[in-house]
């Protein structure tokens, strides 16, 4: 375990990695972390360690045929008295019922399965499979463990890399974490260095592609910045917000998902704490529809400091949650007669429309009458906020409310 960099925290239900390894008892596991931090490596360590057969697959490139003939060939070695870890890359590319295959090679003991994934096993990976396994968390690499990989490199190559500070803490950045992406880039760079000369960081743009970014617009990483940067805006960090912002079209976002995401954040988290809101988000919208990208993505960027900085309410999502709830819960009733149209002559003696009172013929254009069905004691969904626009409009409820009960004599 000595040879891993990075990964020292790795701590399932039965103790530390390194505290498995030494009783013997490896169990399944699922290394679930992103690119590029030693899942394959891990798996090779321990099987060699403890002395087991090592198997490797992808899920992208295998079916159950080519399972079904491991487990034959682990059946004969387990009669041999040889255990067989099976590490399956990608893990969560199999479907639920490849998955289901696992089962009872895992619980024979046929097969120590590694599994490992870029994606969130409890949203890929079947319940049945899960319990069988511990799940390990891998982080991705802190630049000082990337540097320890570098000088493991020059050791192996027995080549100093001739590169100034800035241009080494840019490669580091390129890397991102990513261990398998830094040992392809220096592959290159031992390959151009000169000990003459530094690589400097307009060479090292020239010599190197950027990095892809760690997203996928229909995966894990897509909607853990999307969750982060609406609860920048919530939070009213507006610098945080435009991290995330950038992070996301340099990921190749469509602006229009940020344009429905703010306009989002402006109903949930603004609401009529300023209702300005939803119309800045509106005309960013229409905005970028007339410009496109890249310049349209600046009015998405002025929406989306307007959300971030505005003051915050969710009283109308709570209202509307409590609204829909409350309906759910109750009877489908009438409508209070005297609210309801009488064309005929029938519903008028039905009573229909009876004592219908025209609000802007009553003083304040507030007549006071009720709503709600007559079987229903009256509701008070929307609570507004002493923030922003809704001050005024807690007021204006709380006059409203006061008006009512004199007019109903209390009632309802």
């Amino acid at each position: 375990m000595s040879e891993i960099v990075g990964q020292t925290n790795l701590v399932g239900q039965g103790g530390t990695l390194e505290q498995l390894i030494a009783h013997g008892q490896i169990p399944s596991m699922i290394f679930w972390g992103p690119p590029g931090t030693g899942k394959t490596t891990l798996a090779r360590i321990i099987a060699k360690q403890t002395d087991m057969h090592f198997e490797q697959l992808s899920a992208i490139q295998s079916g159950v045929a080519d399972l079904k003939k491991i487990f034959a060939a682990a059946k004969m070695r387990q009669q041999d008295g040889k255990t067989t870890l099976l590490f399956v890359d990608e893990i969560h590319r199999f479907n639920r019922s490849q998955q289901d295959v696992f089962l009872p090679y895992i619980e024979d003991g046929t097969i120590i399965l590694f599994g490992a994934t870029t994606e969130n096993p409890s949203f890929d990976l079947n319940a049945a499979l899960l319990s069988r396994c511990q799940i390990m968390v891998l982080e991705r690499l802190e630049n000082k463990d990337l540097k320890k990989l570098i000088e493991r490199a020059e050791d192996i190559e027995d080549i100093k890399l001739n590169i100034e500070d800035g241009a080494l803490e840019m490669l580091l950045n390129m890397a991102d974490g990513d261990g398998r992406f830094l040992l392809n880039m220096l592959e290159q760079l031992f390959a151009v260095t000169n000990q003459d000369s530094a690589i400097d960081a307009k060479q090292l743009q020239l010599l190197m592609q950027k990095r892809a970014a760690n997203y996928d617009k229909n995966k894990d990483g897509h909607y853990n910045i999307a969750s982060a940067l609406h609860k920048a805006v919530r939070g009213s960090d507006v610098d945080g917000a435009l991290y995330w912002f950038g992070r996301m079209l340099d990921a190749g976002e469509d602006p229009r998902f940020l344009a429905r995401r703010i306009l989002r954040m402006a109903s949930e988290e603004v609401g009529m704490a300023d209702p300005q809101a939803m119309v800045q988000c509106i005309a960013a919208k229409d905005a970028y529809e007339f410009l496109g990208s890249p310049e349209g993505e600046l009015a998405l960027a002025q929406a989306l400091v307007y959300v971030t900085t505005a003051p915050k309410s969710n009283a109308v999502y709570v209202a509307y949650k409590k609204s829909r709830k409350f309906v759910k819960g109750n009877g489908n009733y009438m409508p209070p007669k005297h609210i309801l149209n009488a064309p005929t002559k029938m519903m008028k003696e039905q009573g229909y429309n009876k004592g219908y009172q025209y609000d802007h013929d009553s003083p304040d254009a507030f007549s006071g009458q009720e709503f709600f069905p007559d079987e229903i004691d009256r509701q008070r969904f929307y609570q507004p906020v002493e923030r922003g626009f809704e001050r005024d409009i807690a007021k204006r409820l709380n006059y409203w409310h006061k008006l009512r009960k004199e007019r109903n004599n209390g009632e309802k």
